[in-house]
């Protein structure tokens, strides 16, 4: 497989496009404190995963509710949840 231009339309275009300037973004001061990114991406997953935490406890707790209150024919069923 060969690397390069095989077509005229290729060849204009690598002819075109070698001389665009382009930044180098190595030497491009960012805009946002890196740290400060670091810290709000940092307590954005920290509130993802404390609202994960809080939903699955909550799903547990719907779930023994629903157990609890459900009406079952099987009398040892019902004996043993409470």
């Amino acid at each position: 497989m060969a690397i390069g231009a095989r077509d005229t339309i290729d060849q204009l275009l690598v002819q075109k496009y070698a001389e665009e300037k382009v930044d180098n973004h190595e030497n491009m001061i960012s805009m946002v404190d890196p740290e400060k990114m670091m810290s709000a991406m940092r307590d954005y997953a920290a509130m993802q995963a404390n609202m994960f935490a809080l939903s699955q406890r909550l799903k547990k707790a719907c779930y023994s509710i629903n157990a609890r209150t459900a009406k079952y024919k099987d009398p040892t069923i019902a004996s043993a949840l409470q």
